[in-house]
């Protein structure tokens, strides 16, 4: 059987895991929403003397977004706010440890069909979306974490 029928290709992007290296698999790593999830490979343009008609456009460097993820506001106890407290509200005299996040799509029966891990990851963004009484939602919070790089393993 191939990989691509193994995996029910295509896959549903509902089913998904979370985890920090630091916690696992604990409910303090469940989440709403992974986005972020990409590169861009960034070129610059260079003008070939005597020929004005095109430009050529060499690769520089490829540049990685920012993982986001969104969940409900979790309690102070959770290791993962406890973490973004330390390097948010401690100034930024403190040594800030990263982790490596990964983020797993999984098949129908819970298995990962798909995997990436964020190495080297930060938090870089906190925000507490906007409380509205018109609308009957739960409050999220929004995280987004800067990272070394990230594998694609699946």
């Amino acid at each position: 059987m191939s990989e691509l029928a193994a995996s029910e290709y295509p896959l549903p992007a509902f089913y998904f895991r979370v985890k920090f290296a630091s916690s696992g698999d604990s409910a303090d790593t469940a989440f709403q929403e992974v986005s972020g999830i990409g590169a861009q490979l960034d070129t610059e343009d260079v003008a070939e003397g005597g020929e004005n008609r095109f430009v050529h456009k060499l690769p520089k460097a490829v540049k990685h977004g920012n993982l986001v993820l969104k969940r409900g506001i979790a309690p102070n106890s959770s290791e993962l706010v406890q973490w973004c407290i330390k390097v948010f509200e401690q100034g930024v005299d403190i040594i800030i440890t990263p982790m490596t996040i990964t983020v797993e799509l999984l098949d129908n029966t819970g298995q990962p069909a798909r995997s990436w891990s964020f190495v080297n990851a930060y938090p870089v963004s906190w925000q507490i979306e906007g409380f509205n009484a018109g609308k009957n939602e739960v409050a999220i919070e929004k995280l987004e974490f800067s990272y070394q790089y990230v594998n694609r393993e699946r």
